[in-house]
């Protein structure tokens, strides 16, 4: 019968370009923007429509045998939070007794099966594919994180997401969208594509949560902890250990920590409230719920406290950096110091880099700058970019070597400091010069934690 090819219009090169190859390998029917002479396709059959990469989700789903159609799917989108949000929604669906799946930044679950992530949303034909998977294994609801991308591109279109949620907006991925407004207005696709009989979750303290709300046909649910909203919301502990919060006269207490996480447990509370579940289910299960890997993980010796204590996060716009480097000074005492690790990522946004210098100098006590991932420029350009934004550039360390970085503070920080290690998180690669290697800060800042003690124990007995 031959197969379909749609020619797409990519950021780096035009499907156009290879309608004779995807006919030399048994195209029968092409799908295109652009009407194609006749001699050159020659008993094909071809469309031509307006946009060839909106047609690209629904066509995927229908040849997968639509299996949104036997799932409930919740989407995530915003700038920061979203992998949190979507993890507790998940673990909290699990928990329940639900048969949930996740597709997101850190990874993608088919129940209690785990599969790797290598995109925030991944192209369309591979969620057709998973959702595919997912409701043969018998999963009820799929949890997704929605890029901006992702909406851009029209990967889930097609797809009816029953609760849609909004964390927040600001300044990241304008080396693609070129403006905010642009960033906003594709985030925003997620509400108006939602039905009548669908609830969307707004962020009511965030700037652009009236935005991604207006107009829309769902029911929409707004919290807010600073503002009246329709579920009002306070924090009532923060400490190192835990965070207790009130959601409209609920309480609900959780191991994560720091204002930004009560925001993320309040959205994925509201969205399993959306879906249903009982209050009293939903607080039992965020007791345990411990989020997502690389968000504010504490990386530690057991039963050890002569060592620092480390945080790894993957804070990587100054708006997260700023979040989590202010979480961890508000947690901290007088006696304690904040060492802020971060760099900044190579071929992306320049003008973040000074940004996120500043944020951390307003914030830590010691800053430390170095590489993310490099990619395809150098690291001391990249770093040489990111402390102009310091006011005091001679009281920061720049190392460019990312393990260098993080071994060196942990070995000489004092015992009772707090350490931040931003912007890579639950990432297990560098990218330098397009490779990936392997790099996981928290797998060195745990080498690092115990040669500090192998070093100390041995200085002990030496003297």
């Amino acid at each position: 019968m031959g197969d379909v090819f749609i020619a797409v219009r990519g950021t780096q090169s035009d499907g156009h370009d290879y309608i004779d190859m995807a006919i030399s390998k048994g195209a029968a029917v092409i799908i295109t923007e652009e009407e194609q002479p006749p001699s050159s396709i020659k008993d094909i059959y071809q469309l031509v429509v307006k946009n060839t990469r909106s047609l690209l989700s629904p066509l995927a789903l229908a040849f997968n045998g639509n299996p949104q159609k036997d799932i409930t799917v919740v989407g995530v989108t915003g700038t920061n939070g979203k992998t949190t949000v979507s993890t507790l929604t998940y673990q909290i669906l699990m928990k329940i007794g639900y048969k949930t799946a996740l597709l997101g930044t850190v990874e993608k679950r088919i129940g209690n099966k785990r599969l790797p992530s290598k995109l925030t949303t991944p192209g369309a034909l591979e969620i057709a594919q998973n959702l595919r998977a997912m409701v043969d294994a018998g999963c009820t609801h799929a949890i997704m994180e929605v890029s901006s991308h992702a909406l851009d591109q029209d990967r889930a279109s097609g797809i009816p997401f029953k609760v849609a949620a909004f964390t927040n907006l600001s300044h990241d991925h304008l080396d693609y969208h070129k403006t905010i407004k642009a960033y906003a207005k594709a985030k925003k696709k997620l509400f108006d594509q939602l039905r009548p009989d669908d609830d969307a979750i707004i962020n009511n303290d965030d700037e652009y949560g009236s935005f991604m709300s207006k107009d829309s046909a769902a029911s929409i649910w707004k919290f807010s902890f600073t503002n009246n909203a329709d579920y009002p919301c306070k924090i009532i502990s923060n400490t190192a250990k835990h965070l207790i919060i009130d959601i409209e006269g609920t309480r609900v207490q959780s191991p994560l920590t720091g204002e930004f996480n009560a925001y993320n447990i309040a959205e994925a509370y509201l969205i399993c409230l959306a879906l249903g579940c009982s209050k009293s289910n939903i607080v039992s299960a965020l007791s345990s719920a411990q989020g997502a890997p690389g968000r504010l993980e504490k990386i530690t010796i057991a039963n050890d406290s002569s060592l620092p204590v480390i945080f790894v996060d993957y804070a990587h716009t100054p708006d997260a950096l700023e979040k989590v480097s202010d979480t961890l000074a508000k947690i901290k005492k007088d006696d304690q110091k904040l060492h802020i690790i971060f760099g900044c990522g190579g071929n992306r946004d320049v003008t973040k880099r000074p940004l996120m210098a500043a944020i951390a100098e307003k914030y830590g006590d010691q800053v430390i700058v170095t590489s993310d991932n490099p990619r395809f420029e150098d690291p001391e350009k990249i770093i040489d970019d990111a402390v102009k934004g310091l006011s005091k550039p001679d009281n920061a360390i720049r190392e460019s070597d990312r393990e260098k970085a993080i071994q060196w503070t942990i070995a000489h920080a004092d015992p009772n400091d707090i350490i931040l290690i931003a912007g890579k998180g639950h990432e297990d690669y560098q990218e330098i010069n397009g490779e990936r290697h392997h790099f996981d800060d928290r797998e060195i800042a745990q080498n690092a934690l115990y040669k500090r003690k192998s070093d100390l124990k041995a200085d002990k007995e030496v003297s």
